[in-house]
């Protein structure tokens, strides 16, 4: 679990097979005192070795890259290293399926490349705090994906309401077992039942799915 005290920056590996693309995210890091540049990596297997090695928080990961992608790097190191949070970071923004593979993949957020400089540090700020963070135009194509439908028609129970609105906090599993004084397997289970109803592959993608389709009164 990280380390959230005031006094902690938030450490960044930088994933990119472009040398100008490197080079420029790790002199914006710089410019906020609450973010480290710990490293960087030309392409997934390279990162997928300096995750262990580095221990970042956040990796602003590339989706196309040579000998190892995006995607799969994000699966793996998901894996490996569940408490490392991952932000696919592209140029291409017309998409879907990318969108779509990046989040089944374990990312917690989802940007283009033209992301404004505050924007971006606001992302791994969120992303650090395990909250989700997508581009308007990712969300867009999500929807785009599947059809919309009536908030009953997911047919999700009064509790699951309740877990669904926490996962909309970024609330994680131990936090929402807290706040509703049940186990921790409980929420995991509701969670599992959450995600199957909207047909959604992470908890991401929920939050996306929730939003979109009003199924949380704001």
């Amino acid at each position: 679990m990280s380390d959230n005290s005031p006094d902690k920056k938030i450490r960044v590996l930088i994933v990119d097979d472009h040398q100008v693309v490197r080079q420029g995210f790790a002199v914006f890091l710089k410019a906020f005192p609450d973010l480290e540049f710990v490293g960087e990596a030309l392409n997934g297997e390279e990162a997928v070795v300096l995750a262990g090695q580095l221990e970042p928080d956040v990796i602003l990961m590339d989706m196309i890259m040579p000998r190892m992608n995006g995607v799969d790097a994000t699966q793996t190191i998901r894996d490996r290293y569940p408490h490392v949070q991952v932000i696919a970071l592209t140029s291409f923004t017309d998409n879907k399926q990318l969108v779509q593979e990046a989040l089944n993949a374990g990312a917690i957020g989802y940007l283009f490349k033209d992301v404004s400089i505050a924007d971006l540090a606001k992302a791994i700020r969120l992303a650090n705090e395990g909250i989700p963070i997508l581009a308007p135009e990712a969300t867009r194509m999500l929807i785009q994906s599947k059809t919309q439908r009536s908030p009953k028609d997911f047919n999700l129970s009064k509790r699951e309401l309740e877990v669904l609105a926490l996962l909309i906090e970024g609330l994680s599993n131990a936090d929402i077992a807290e706040r509703m004084t049940v186990s921790a397997s409980t929420i995991k289970f509701h969670v599992s039942s959450i995600l199957g109803k909207l047909g959604a592959s992470t908890r991401t993608e929920a939050v996306s799915i929730a939003h979109q389709n009003k199924i949380i009164p704001n």
